[in-house]
Order: structure tokens, then C-alpha cells, then sequence
């Protein structure tokens, strides 16, 4: 709900107000700046991220044990994303942002107890869920398949306590403006798996069994290095100290609000954790259900999980990036209605601008762009076979990139205005759509239906965000310049898509790496020319500013012309 004593926001009067500066500050250029800011660092970030899966792909491939591997990974990742990044930063970012401008000392209490908390929560489920695994190894009856899985995860579960940490800090810098220390700090966590592969590929290490286990150490040690990275980068700017009566209240409403956004933000999380169970079914459970042969086998979590990587360059470079900005200018205009929608409105629209060109483009390369980055003849990552199905994987998840990003937007909305009870109620039910069509997809398309049901059920949350934005919050994030900015988005899209399928007509088949290369690349150039001359033809501010450095004014602030 709107805060009290304040109409909704579409409903203010619209008050007289002197002629600005000459150079007055766009209300859009601390958002886009923060964009720019996050974006070319995270660019950086997924680049070497990109270059790690690549890497480790091509160690263990489309096999058991990239299966495997892949599973490991996910696991401390999913509570990053959801403790780190996602609940506990949702609950606690609006809270610390304001006492952060209003009273420095009581947020800092409240940031040395959120932190403590964190610590010892995540360290406790790592010990519980580690124990678990090894009274399985102890107990069940052996099998190699499924205690290759468990070994790697108990190696990589330490991680778990680390990079949650690490995403809590990073929640602090950018309440205080600091974008670029924590877009930056995964690439410490790239590096240092990327050194470790490297060994591999080598032929240091010779195993690739072995391999696994160098690389989830690697990474485990890079999360630890994050935490001090991070700490480095909030001194001078946090003080650690004890909670006082005084912060108490506050503690309080961060834990309330904590696990109705668990289950809110954390949807495509959870939704992409149920699909590595599923997908990992055969190795961890068996090749049958009630009786019936399950249509997926023991490298479907590879395939998967490297397709997914692919759409989740996009997401994570621009989409992410938006969400990350926007959230610390809506946490601080939470009390200032008109303020706050213009943060929203202009946070939709820069994650539309590059969330509807790149689902409509990732589908039409799809093909090239996999056989570029895992196949390669005789060092292919993937089989043909493994390609193909990945193709298919791809196909599931790209279509829904504009909605990924704008469920990370609108979801930020709802917690920045302390409602973390609205996205939870939907997120529940967007669980229990996803898990019912990846329980029907998959005996149809296999590894594919999981990636479709990922995609459907994301669509449908952003619809339902949409309404909800407007009649629990009061909010009308739809305006008529939004709208039109819409439709010129959508314009520029379409031109895109004719340009680079025109460029695949033109071009014959490949059956190369070379060919697909040469085509991967045509298309690129052509889309992104496309796009930008129809989005500069339709006057599209967005690409400005995401391009262009804002100008100082003679007070110091910048602006977009």
C-alpha cells in the first residue's frame, strides 16, 4: 500500500513548480548511470562467467559428470540467490537504505546484525545439509552415479555461508551508491575457476574426476576471498558494532518481512532448482517413477544447465542490472509517491529494451551460437545429439528473457513499499504451475518441457505483477508515454528480427565451427545495427542512456538531454 497519508500516485495533484536549471538533473540519470555502472561491470563479470562454463564444459562435457558438477554448482548458487541477492536483500535494503540517510548509527547496527544472523543461519543448514549427504553415502546402497553427485556437493555446499555474505555487502554498497565493488566481485569467483580449469585442460591434472574437485575448490576459495573484497570496500562506510533498543524495532521488521519475500523474489529460483531435481532424477533417484521410465537420462542437467547459461547472459548482464540500480532509488522514494513511480516506469522500460530484443534474437541463433560455444568438431563440449537437445532447451527458456527481467523490477516494487506478503501469495502459485508443467512437459519434450515450464510460468508471473502493481499498491506503471515507449520497443524489435532472418536466408547452412561462426557473427552485427538505427529512428531514449555518459551541470549532478 501507498505509505499513510499519501493518495495513490497517478491520484497526486500536480503541484506548480519553478522552471528548472538549465542543467537540472533528468530524473532518469541515477538510474542510468547505476545501469551503466552495474551493466559493464557484470558485462565483464558474465564474460569471464561465460568463459568458466565454457571451460568446464569442455572438461566434462555433456556426461554424467558435467551433470553432476553442474548440480553441485547450483546448489550454494540457489541460496545465494535467494538469501544474498534475493529475500534477506529485499527485506533488508528498503530498511537499511533509509536509516542509512536518516540515522547512520541505528542502520549500522541493524547491518552488524544482519550480517551475524546470516552467518550463523547458513552455516547451520550447511552443516545440517551436509551431514544429510553423508548419512545418504553411509547408509544407502552404493552407487557410483549418485556418490559422485553427493561428494561434489559436499564440497561445494561451504560456499553457501560465503557468497550469501558476499551478497549482503553488496546490498550495503549500493544503498550507499557503490555499484561497481560488488558488480565486480564475481569475477574473482571466475578467475579462480577459470585458473583451475586451466590446470585441467593442461593436463596438470589428468582425471577429469580429479578436475571436478580442483575446480569446486577453486571456487570455494574464491568465495572466500569475495567476503574481504567486500569488507575492504565498506570501510569507512559501515560501522560494526552491537544492536541497541533503539535499532530493535527495525531488526524486527526486516525478519518480518524475510520469508514472505523468500518465497516472492525467490520464484525463479526455486523454479530453476526443481528443475535440476527433476533433471537429475535418474542419477540421484533412479531411471523410473511410480513404475514409469523417466524420458530424461543422466546428462539432461548438463544440457540443461549449460543452455541455461545463455539466456542467463542477457538476464544477468542488463536485467539483473536494472533491478540492482533501481532497487536502492525506489527503497528511498518509498515516501515520495511520484518519485517512486517515475523510478518504476523507467526501470520497466530499460529492462524491456533489452529483454524483448534479446528473447526474439536468442531464438533465432540459437543453433549457431551453441555450436560455437560447445561444439568444435573433436574438442567439442557437446555431442551433436547434446547440441541439438540444447537447441531445444533454449528454444523453452529464451522466449521468456522480457518477462525475467521485468519480474525482477516489478517484484522490487512491491518490497520496496514493505509488502513482501503480495509477490509471496503469487510466487506460490507460480511454483505449483511450474512444477505441474514440468511434471506434464517432460514425458513430451523431455529436458525441454523443464525449460518451457520455466519460461510459461515466468510469463504469467509478470502479468499477474503487473495487476497487482496497480490494485494492492495503487500504482499505474502503465502510463501513456510508457505505453508508446512500449510500442516503439516492440517496432524496433520487429525490425531486428527481419534484418538478422534475412541475414540466415542469405547465408547457407553451416557445418563448420567456422560457418557457424561466420553466420553467429553476420546476424549480431546486423540485429544490433538494426536495432539501434530503429530505436535512434523511433527516438528511444533508452539506448542514449545506457550509451552515452551523462553531462555535469555546474552544480556537480548530471543529466540526459
Amino acid at each position: 500500500m501507498p505509505p499513510a497519508g499519501h493518495p495513490p500516485p497517478d491520484k497526486l495533484p500536480t503541484p506548480p513548480s519553478p522552471q528548472p536549471a538549465p542543467h537540472a538533473p533528468a530524473p532518469h540519470a541515477p538510474l542510468a548511470g547505476a545501469v551503466r555502472v552495474v551493466s559493464s561491470l557484470t558485462l565483464l563479470s558474465r564474460v569471464a562467467g561465460l568463459a568458466r562454463d565454457v571451460l568446464t564444459a569442455r572438461l566434462f562435457g555433456d556426461t554424467l559428470l558435467g551433470s553432476s558438477f553442474r548440480a553441485a554448482y547450483a546448489v550454494p548458487n540457489l541460496f545465494r540467490r535467494l538469501f544474498g541477492e534475493g529475500a534477506l536483500s529485499a527485506a533488508f535494503l528498503p530498511e537499511y537504505s533509509l536509516l542509512a540517510r536518516d540515522d547512520p548509527a541505528k542502520a549500522d547496527q541493524l547491518a552488524s546484525l544482519v550480517v551475524r544472523l546470516l552467518t550463523l543461519v547458513t552455516a547451520s543448514l550447511t552443516v545440517v545439509l551436509v551431514g544429510v549427504l553423508a548419512l545418504v553415502l553411509a547408509l544407502a546402497p552404493h552407487d557410483a552415479e549418485r556418490s559422485l553427485s553427493f561428494r561434489l556437493m559436499i564440497l561445494m555446499l561451504p560456499m553457501m555461508p560465503c557468497v550469501c555474505i558476499t551478497a549482503v555487502l553488496g546490498g550495503m554498497l549500493q544503498s550507499h551508491g557503490r555499484f561497481a565493488p560488488t558488480a565486480a566481485a564475481p569475477v574473482l569467483l571466475n578467475l579462480f575457476q577459470i585458473v583451475a580449469g586451466a590446470l585441467c585442460l593442461l593436463g596438470v591434472v589428468k582425471d577429469p574426476v580429479t578436475g571436478a574437485y580442483v575446480v569446486g575448490a577453486a571456487a570455494l576459495a574464491a568465495s572466500v576471498v569475495q567476503i574481504a573484497w567486500s569488507l575492504a570496500a565498506l570501510r569507512g562506510k559501515v560501522r560494526w558494532t552491537r544492536l541497541t533498543a533503539g535499532a530493535r524495532a527495525h531488526a524486527r521488521d526486516v525478519m518480518r518481512r524475510f520469508v514472505p519475500a523468500l518465497l516472492g523474489l525467490g520464484t525463479l529460483q526455486l523454479n530453476t532448482m526443481l528443475d535440476v531435481v527433476i533433471a537429475m532424477w535418474p542419477v540421484w533417484v533412479g531411471p523410473t517413477v511410480l513404475g514409469f521410465r523417466v524420458p530424461l537420462d543422466d546428462t539432461s542437467n548438463a544440457i540443461l544447465s549449460y543452455a541455461q547459461t545463455l539466456y542467463q547472459f542477457p538476464l544477468g548482464v542488463f536485467g539483473i542490472a536494472v533491478a540492482t540500480a533501481v532497487f536502492p532509488l525506489l527503497s528511498r522514494t518509498a515516501d515520495r509517491p511520484a518519485d517512486f513511480l517515475a523510478h518504476l516506469r523507467q526501470g520497466l522500460r530499460l529492462s524491456l529494451f533489452i529483454g524483448l530484443p534479446a528473447s526474439v534474437g536468442l531464438v533465432l541463433v540459437r543453433h549457431d551460437l551453441l555450436a560455437v560455444i560447445f561444439g568444435g568438431g573433436r574438442h567439442a563440449a557437446f555431442s551433436p545429439e547434446g547440441l541439438a537437445r540444447a537447441g531445444d532447451v533454449l528454444l523453452g527458456f529464451a522466449p521468456a528473457i522480457w518477462a525475467y527481467s521485468l519480474n525482477h523490477v516489478l517484484t522490487r516494487a512491491f518490497y520496496a513499499q514493505r509488502d513482501t506478503t503480495t509477490p509471496m501469495r503469487l510466487a506460490v502459485r507460480m511454483v505449483a504451475l511450474n512444477v505441474t508443467l514440468n511434471l506434464t512437459l517432460i514425458w513430451f519434450l523431455g529436458e525441454a518441457g523443464l525449460a518451457w515450464s520455466t519460461a510459461i510460468a515466468a510469463s504469467v508471473q509478470c502479468l499477474a505483477l503487473w495487476r497487482l502493481a496497480h490494485t494492492r499498491l495503487g500504482l499505474r506503471p502503465l502510463d501513456a508515454p510508457t505505453r508508446a515507449a512500449f510500442a516503439r520497443i516492440a517496432g524496433a524489435t520487429a525490425a531486428m528480427t527481419g534484418g538478422v532472418a534475412l541475414v540466415l536466408w542469405l547465408l547457407p547452412p553451416a557445418d563448420t565451427w567456422a560457418g557457424h561462426a561466420l553466420r553467429l557473427t553476420a546476424c549480431l552485427v546486423a540485429g544490433i545495427g538494426v536495432y539501434a538505427g530503429a530505436a535512434r529512428l523511433a527516438r528511444l531514449p533508452e539506448l542514449g542512456m545506457l550509451l552515452r555518459r551523462p553531462r555535469a551541470g555546474p552544480a556537480g549532478p548530471v543529466s540526459f538531454d
